[in-house]
């Protein structure tokens, strides 16, 4: 009974925890606007996501402090953007970090953001050339090519943006699969009798903004009045308003961020319980991840449904996808266990994940976009995507194992219990790994089969899949037969993951070529990931220099203790 009762009070922490600030269940005056309908990447969507997604494309961010010091959020940028409120000629305002290409156009390598006038007035222009011919003829684009084509659309977008009332917000008078047009461009659509006050609408809302950005009760009735016109022009056609709201109060909430801080509070936890014995929470941390587990899974459902297929289509969802993975696999591996060392192991890289796709956005695109016809599919992207990015999450859950064994055997030797609990736990998450990433390649063979007639084309992606399950295969046997002990297995863990940061990062950041290019984006820093690969590494080599050291004494001592006594 107090297991469940401590359970009981971690759930109810986590709920708390997730409610708080209970002003983000309110509506704001600003309501009106981030509802507006758009049809943009061909799907209808609420002005605020239209706005979240163009800030976050061109900034990196979703705030932006101005050449004056004013601080503006997503919303505050795109409406300034969209009326033409400041000189964003020369505002440093897109973001542009990849370094080489900064030294090639001859811009400062040590700034971040940068005017439409500054690269403008810049050398890129022949690069963005460059890549465009490598495009038009056919060629693998290199890291440069890739960097420049998304440059320019960060300018092409800014652009599209700034002061050019060119949003589609005139909804197609009966089909709802039509093409919106910008109230400008709609009069062939409908006659003036109806268009008239919703130019009048939207006059006054413009104003309105240009005259006091700060008003938010008289921009969001002006907002109001404007939709409900644009509604009343094709009811059947223009998307209810629990829709949008939907997908509003989904960004708004951000599911995924409350995961990974209710993911590190039970952590925190865990650390202390497991420091401190005499702390009795273990069940109350269990609870609070569990919530954690839920809000993730709700986030995950709540994308899905607004998307219309499974989240997992590009390299933000994909990440996501694996935190929660990892979440998933060591928690039921913690209710079989009880050991505390699954979730130990697993909540820094699901935090990672989420981390990284909640702070990255340039680089990690969290946007709803349209699926390739390659992925149209849904019952085999349902299934081959998941299962093998499942087999990632294993194999991650299996690297944090690994590093908690090899921490254990390097500071804590004396713990020989807990090593070989270790050790068997990281044996058998491999074993999932194995069997998932194993199926998901063979889903993905039958999915090739009937989308590009064949089965296997030795494609980078599906090459370095193959590569990363060889790495995992031929150690697992290696232990079965006694080639690898305890120790080996742990090492395996942490380095063959590198194969598959290979198939997963590489493939998609690095090499940026094959039939997967759907999967493809730029900004990823190699640096970085090369620089943590190194140090992992370096941390491997260390421990196995340890064993091979404290082997080498308890060889010795045995040969010791079973010698023959010397004549005297």
């Amino acid at each position: 009974m107090k297991k469940q009762f401590t359970f009981a009070i971690g759930v109810l922490l986590g709920l708390i925890i997730l409610l708080f600030p209970l002003t983000q269940f309110q509506a704001t005056p600003l309501n009106p606007i981030q509802t507006l309908a758009v049809q943009l990447d061909g799907r209808k969507k609420p002005l605020d996501t239209v706005a979240r997604e163009a800030i976050a494309q061109i900034h990196g961010r979703s705030t932006y402090r101005t050449n004056t010091g004013e601080s503006l959020d997503y919303l505050q940028a795109y409406l300034s953007l969209h009326f033409n409120t400041r000189d964003w000629n020369e505002e440093p305002f897109i973001l542009f970090s990849y370094r080489p290409l900064k030294v090639a156009a001859g811009l400062n390598p040590e700034r971040k953001y940068f005017s439409f006038a500054e690269l403008m007035r810049s050398r890129l222009s022949s690069f963005v050339l460059q890549a465009r011919q490598a495009e038009n003829e056919g060629r693998d684009l290199s890291r440069e090519n890739r960097e420049a084509l998304t440059l320019e659309n960060r300018l092409a977008l800014m652009l599209e943006t700034v002061g050019q009332d060119r949003l589609p917000l005139i909804p197609h008078p009966s089909d709802r699969q039509g093409t919106w047009t910008t109230i400008a461009e709609a009069s062939p659509l409908y006659p003036p009798s109806q268009l008239d006050p919703i130019r009048d609408s939207y006059a006054d809302w413009k104003q309105t903004y240009q005259r006091h950005p700060e008003a938010l009760n008289s921009l969001g009735e002006s907002a109001q009045h404007l939709q409900d016109r644009l509604r009343n022009l094709s009811p059947q056609v223009y998307p209810n308003t629990e829709t949008l709201q939907r997908e509003t109060n989904f960004y708004r909430l951000k599911p995924f961020r409350k995961a990974w801080m209710l993911y590190a509070i039970a952590f925190a936890i865990l650390l202390l319980v497991t420091l401190l014995p005499s702390l009795n929470f273990y069940w109350g941390s269990l609870g609070i991840f569990a919530v954690g587990l839920f809000v993730q899974g709700v986030g995950f459902w709540e994308r899905m449904q607004i998307a219309g297929r499974p989240p997992v289509t590009n390299m933000y969802e994909s990440v996501v996808w694996v935190g929660f993975g990892i979440a998933a696999i060591a928690f039921l591996f913690e209710l079989l266990s009880r050991a505390k060392y699954p979730l130990l192991a697993a909540s820094p890289l699901a935090i990672a994940c989420l981390l990284l796709a909640d702070s990255l956005p340039a680089v990690l695109d969290p946007s709803i976009k349209p699926l390739v016809p390659v992925l149209r599919d849904n019952f085999w992207l349902s299934i081959h995507v998941p299962t093998i990015t499942l087999g990632y999450a294993s194999f991650a859950l299996a690297l944090g194992l690994g590093h908690l064994f090899l921490g254990f055997y390097l500071f804590a030797p004396e713990g020989k219990e807990r090593i070989r609990s270790l050790a068997k736990w990281n044996y058998g998450v491999l074993q999932v790994g194995v069997l998932l990433l194993a199926t998901g390649i063979i889903l993905g063979g039958i999915w090739a089969h009937f989308s590009w007639g064949r089965f296997w084309g030795w494609d980078p992606k599906e090459t370095w899949a193959l590569i990363a399950l060889i790495c995992y295969v031929v150690p697992l046997h290696g232990r079965l037969i006694g080639w690898l002990k305890d120790f080996g297995l742990a090492v395996t863990s942490i380095v063959s993951f590198n194969a598959v940061l290979m198939a997963w990062y590489g493939v998609n950041f690095v090499l940026g070529t094959g039939l997967h290019s759907y999967g493809f984006s730029t900004g990823g820093s190699e640096a970085i990931v090369f620089s943590l690969v190194g140090l992992d590494l370096l941390f491997v080599l260390v421990a196995a220099r340890i064993y091979r050291q404290r082997l080498g004494v308890q060889e010795r001592e045995c040969d010791r203790a079973f010698s023959l006594p010397q004549e005297s």
